[in-house]
């Protein structure tokens, strides 16, 4: 969750260019915090791979070296995947810590996993299912690479968040596979609550795919032209009236499945939470087409998206497992 957040943030910002290259920053472990850092001067050691801005292109230093009186263009070589050339030390930190955060949930993951090998016989179904998420880990750090390199190409972001979501996936499944037995939580379980339940989720990732491709539609007019506030709105195509309509539905669906569960007398307060995040969702998204797209409220409707997916997953393999146990938020 903190990883998407982070992610959302870089967004919101628009620092998703704070970092030119990757894994480094600017050819940095520790990013610059100030332009002199990224300009040629005289008597100055570079070390291989560092990337300085000269006439308003990135030029890497193609090996170690003490600079000269006089810049040497033998040094150095053209950043040729891209033609991004600003430093916003803003955006450049705000990227560098969402790395840094994903770098750190790369550590919980891969220990989960090398545990999980324990359980190969007894269950294997854990451990393939924590090496999913080393692999989508690695997917999504690959992706990233694949993002900053294209200078942000629109559809590759849509596909970063859903391996972020896939992620959030194995992990729900493993929170509920792992948890250990209560009889104060045993649903009768019934074939309809789970269709509603599970039609719900695929409905609500169809309703992400197409939030994330109506914010896309909205950085491209934002960079085409000086187009500003409610006329974003106005500009957008009919894709944004459908993800606005579309959402009863998204909605209708989960508050249906969370009222069944409430009346099937489960102790959990996940159904309750659900109806509520699903409420805040609409609240935020009203405000987001009504008050000109408030960055501030951009992260905010992507985390509403994101709970909602990951409890309404929550509470249905809840539903489904066959062992009687208490879910979270009880």
């Amino acid at each position: 969750m903190l990883v998407m957040l982070a992610g959302s943030i870089v967004r919101m910002t628009g620092s998703g260019m704070g970092c030119p290259d990757w894994p480094k920053c600017f050819g940095y472990t520790i990013p610059p915090t100030d332009i002199a850092t990224l300009l040629w001067s005289q008597n100055r050691e570079f070390e291989k791979g560092n990337i300085i801005i000269k006439e308003a292109n990135l030029l890497v230093a193609s090996k170690d070296f003490v600079s000269s009186d006089a810049f040497n263009k033998a040094n150095w070589e053209p950043y040729t995947k891209h033609d991004y050339a600003i430093f916003n030390p803003f955006h450049t930190w705000v990227e560098f810590i969402n790395r840094l955060i994903g770098a750190f949930t790369g550590f919980p993951v891969l220990i989960l996993a090398i545990l999980s090998l324990s359980m190969i016989r007894k269950s294997p179904v854990v451990t393939i299912v924590a090496w999913l998420g080393v692999f989508l880990l690695a997917f999504e750090a690959w992706l990233g690479k694949i993002v900053v390199d294209g200078n942000l190409v629109p559809h590759q972001i849509t596909y970063h968040m859903f391996g972020a979501l896939g992620l959030v996936a194995v992990f729900t499944f493993l929170a509920v596979r792992l948890k250990s037995r209560n009889l104060d939580f045993r649903p009768k379980r019934n074939r309809t609550t789970v269709l509603i339940g599970s039609l719900g989720i695929f409905l609500l990732l169809i309703q992400i795919f197409l939030g994330t491709s109506v914010r896309e539609e909205v950085d491209a007019i934002g960079k085409a032209s000086l187009i500003d506030g409610p006329d974003w709105i106005e500009n957008l195509s009919i894709l944004f009236k459908f993800h606005r309509t579309y959402s009863l539905l998204v909605i209708g669906i989960l508050s249906w499945f969370a009222i069944r569960l409430i009346q099937g007398n489960s102790v959990s307060n996940g159904p309750r939470i659900l109806i509520s995040l699903l409420v805040g969702e609409v609240l935020v998204g009203m405000g987001l087409a009504y008050l000109e797209m408030p960055a501030v409220l951009q992260p905010v409707h992507l985390m509403f998206a994101v709970f909602d997916f990951s409890l309404a997953l929550l509470l249905l393999l809840y539903y489904l497992k066959k062992t009687a146990v208490k879910p979270f938020l009880a």
